[in-house]
Parts: structure tokens; sequence; C-alpha cells
């Protein structure tokens, strides 16, 4: 069941490249969905990964929840170690700066709360799963 997941997501994420973000912004469960580009920190090579979001202002929230694993998603060390990104919201382009907040930050509640309740309670479900805090990534337009 999990590589099933897997495969739909990467389908999906290949649909949103491919039409330049004419499709998948909304495909997958209805969430919307951006696309976050990063550099590999290791390999120096551009990464993407299809994430739901939310909106607070002018900045976009996103969880490294790698669905409750108890290991966070590569592009979270990747956004770390180079916080200027890009992100695609469907056919724009955005260039932003990544800030990775924890339950320490008096804001994390408020904008975990926002992005759960978009992607329908499912990174409640993966805190639930991991005894790693899952940060949230507010990425702040340049």
């Amino acid at each position: 069941m999990a590589n099933l997941f897997v495969n739909v997501l990467r389908g999906h994420q290949f649909l949103y490249e491919k039409s330049g973000g004419l499709v998948g912004h909304r495909l997958l469960f209805g969430n919307p969905t951006l696309l976050l580009r990063t550099v590999g920190r290791k390999t120096g090579q551009p990464r993407t990964s299809a994430l739901t979001y939310a909106t607070e202002g002018k900045d976009y929230l996103v969880t490294a929840s790698n669905g409750g694993s108890s290991r966070p998603p590569g592009w979270l060390a990747n956004v770390k170690a180079k916080p200027d990104c890009e992100i695609q919201v469907g056919t724009r382009k955005i260039p932003v700066t990544a800030r990775a907040t924890y339950p320490d930050d008096p804001d994390y509640a408020r904008r975990f709360a926002l992005v759960d309740k978009v992607n329908k309670g499912r990174y409640t479900e993966y805190q639930e799963k991991t005894s790693r805090q899952i940060a949230v990534v507010v990425l702040s337009p340049r």
C-alpha cells in the first residue's frame, strides 16, 4: 500500500511539472499543492518536492512530516543548508526564503493548525506516529 501511495505522489508531481503547473495544483486529494525547488546539500543537484501548503499573509506554510516517519524529509535539510529556494504555485514561480519552525516558536501552533486543516487532519495523525517534532516551514517570498 505504501508503494502505491508513493507512486501516486510521484505521478502527481510528474503531471504538475510536465504541465508547467496547469495541472496539479489541486490534483492530489483536492489539497492545494506547491512545488518546492531546492538544491541538494550533498549533491548540489536540483531537487523538487510536491507539498500541500497553507498561506498566512504573503507566506506559504509546508510541513516536514514525511508521512510520520522517524526521519524528516530530505528537503528539510536542503532548505536549512540553503534557505533561498523557489516554489511554484500553479504556473507562478516565486523565489522564497525558507525558515523551519518548531513547537518552541510562539507562532508554531497556529501555523501547524492552518496547514493541518488544509490537509484534513493528516499532519496531526503523522505527529502522533513519530516522536520527532514535525517542523512547519515558512516560505517567505523575496
